[in-house]
């Protein structure tokens, strides 16, 4: 008998963090946009553009919370 979707999910959670971010990987890259729905794929192309470009290091990462503090500088001007 097949692993329910609830199932799946807290088999999913056991895994190590680095496994989890795969299996999202593959679950993402898995979905079918309907060929009506333009701005999906051109967003899901960009974000694997994107996601590409960090694995080839050739853009820097920044810390989320260092760009949250420098939104917080900003809204406080």
């Amino acid at each position: 008998m097949p692993l329910t979707i609830a199932q799946l999910g807290s088999e999913a959670m056991r895994l190590p963090s680095a496994g989890r971010a795969e299996l999202a990987e593959q679950l993402v890259e898995s979905l079918e946009f309907s060929e009506n729905d333009g701005v999906q794929q051109a967003w899901a192309a960009e974000a694997l553009r994107r996601r590409d470009e960090v694995r080839a290091g050739q853009v820097k990462t920044i810390p989320g919370e260092q760009v949250f503090e420098e939104v917080r500088r900003m809204l406080d001007r």
